[in-house]
């Protein structure tokens, strides 16, 4: 037997044990071809990475880990969240992960056997459909990154809420850890002198990263000095001040952030000193058409930042989703984007006491671009900043965590067509027993449901979202907590969680074998 043969057979042998199943076949071409058909399965291993949640002193930080329980998990699994550091093996913590301003990690092996171990479980979950959290203090908590398997993986959210009472970006600022990945997109960052903009990049995994970051401004990419080739170590945050990579000063930056080698977790810290902050997420990967939901019905101020990553320029039409239909902001019923060139529009106050969200569609030719909004809510020495960035919709089940029994909305939109949804509250943090609701959304409209509340809460709870029929839904929700007269707020979308995987149908087939 030849050497091709027993690779072949291996592979069919690879391959039956990977689906579960396979039947030994002589080929019949009468028979119907379902190879290609795909069982949906739940996903057996997701990875997230939360950011250093804050430098001030004065930070109170709530993380929140949440799986929805999944059919067809089994019963084995856990979930975790560990610091992005390294302890030494004598016991010497290496407190920030890093040697000096390399980013590389401390307590190496040495002749007397000492080493690094990987640092003690922050968070570790306790069971799939309740909600658990833990707080920290002060500017020494660490990014964290996690891992969960098993019948924790399928949907496995966490989101850090950070309460800073006072300073640059003080307010409000909530961020669902992200999974490592190779390429982001952030429109609404600053260079501006009051804006005190980080790109975060977190390394989960045990070999450097080298990454690039790219600035993109009215005019164009921006010359940059030291965004080439940045190596962030294993296990370790690094947060890169933006200004600190140009000299000019813009309002409005897209940040794009792509990985050479490894991956990593990319999320941008916005601090303004007079506004507050939050999390600028990413937004959804460059397309045609673009839903950015959940705008409060009481923002002052609206801002849209858009670019168009592409070769070509992009003309987009701007409609606004409200509760009763589509509608056209006054005077901005079109955006063009220049190819290469941040474009910005203040919509002032668009919304007039109802919530919505902003539909951006292509006036001809499609072309792929990335978005966000700027939402600030309050007047004068009260306001505050949130940022929206465009999402994929809830699809088949959406998660976001951390909610109150005071001060959590949830907004649903429907852009191209009529859609009904389940929403499930979790049990308590601390105690309570779940609740479902249902919701029909209206084709072109935005809608602040009522979303259900645990029975006897106790803690925080978890919102899934579930599509059940007609078109796609995208979905975000605000915690609002009023603090010393700020109205201090942060909005997170809820894009598909992804928990499950197609995995196609295989049958072995020997004549590949024959010679």
């Amino acid at each position: 037997m030849n050497r091709t043969t027993l690779s072949l057979i291996a592979g069919a042998t690879a391959l039956a044990a990977v689906t579960g199943f396979a039947a030994v076949t002589s080929p019949d071409t009468s028979a119907p071809d379902t190879t290609a058909t795909a069982a949906e399965l739940p996903v057996e291993r997701t990875s997230l990475t939360c950011p250093t949640p804050s430098v001030s002193d004065l930070a109170e930080t709530t993380y929140t880990s949440f799986t929805p329980v999944t059919k067809g998990t089994g019963s084995e699994g856990k979930a975790e969240l560990r610091p992005a550091v390294t302890e030494s093996t004598d016991g010497e913590d290496a407190k920030d992960g890093k040697d000096g301003k390399t980013g590389k990690a401390s307590g190496k092996g040495d002749k007397d056997g000492k080493g690094e171990k990987e640092a003690k479980a922050f968070l570790t979950a306790k069971e799939p459909g309740k909600p658990l959290a833990e707080d920290v203090s002060g500017s020494d908590s660490p990014a964290l990154v996690g891992t969960a398997d098993g019948k924790f993986a399928p949907g496995w959210t966490v989101q850090q809420t950070t309460e800073v009472a006072a300073g640059t970006g003080r307010g409000l600022l909530g961020a669902a850890c992200t999974a490592p990945d190779t390429d982001f997109w952030f429109p609404g960052a600053s260079t501006a002198a009051d804006r005190t903009d980080y790109v975060h990049l977190v390394n989960p995994d045990d070999s450097a990263a080298v990454v690039d970051i790219e600035l993109y401004g009215r005019d164009g990419a921006l010359e940059t000095t030291t965004g080439e080739g940045i190596t962030v170590a294993p296990h370790s945050d690094d947060p890169v001040l933006l200004s600190t990579l140009t000299t000019e000063k813009l309002d409005n930056v897209t940040v794009h952030v792509s990985v050479r080698s490894g991956r990593v977790g990319a999320s941008v810290q916005a601090l303004d000193d007079k506004l507050g902050g939050d999390w600028l997420g990413a937004s959804v990967d460059p397309a045609g058409s673009l839903v950015i939901p959940g705008i409060p019905k009481d923002a002052t101020a609206v801002r849209l930042i858009a670019f168009a990553p592409g070769d070509a320029d992009a003309d987009l039409k701007v409609r606004l989703a409200s509760p009763t239909g589509q509608i056209t902001p006054a005077g901005n019923e079109t955006l063009h984007l220049k190819a290469g060139m941040t474009g910005a529009v203040d919509l002032g106050d668009v919304m007039r006491g109802e919530p919505g969200s902003l539909v951006l569609t292509p006036t001809g030719r499609s072309v792929p671009v990335v978005a966000a909004v700027r939402v600030v809510r309050g007047k004068g020495a009260g306001q505050e900043t949130a940022f929206i960035p465009a999402t994929r919709p809830v699809g088949t089940r959406a998660t976001v965590v951390d909610n109150r029994a005071k001060g959590t909305t949830l907004s649903l939109t429907a852009p191209f067509g009529a859609a009904e949804v389940k929403v499930t509250a979790s049990a308590g943090s601390e105690g309570g027993t779940p609740a479902t609701k249902s919701f029909t959304i209206k084709a072109g409209t935005t809608q602040q449901v009522e979303a259900p509340v645990p029975s006897g809460l106790k803690g925080t709870y978890a919102l899934t979202v579930e599509s059940v029929s007609g078109g796609e839904v995208h979905g975000a929700r605000t915690i609002t907590d009023a603090q010393d007269g700020v109205s201090a707020f942060t909005v997170q979308t809820l894009p598909d969680d992804r928990g499950t995987v197609a995995v196609p149908k295989a049958d072995q087939d020997l004549s590949v074998l024959q010679q």
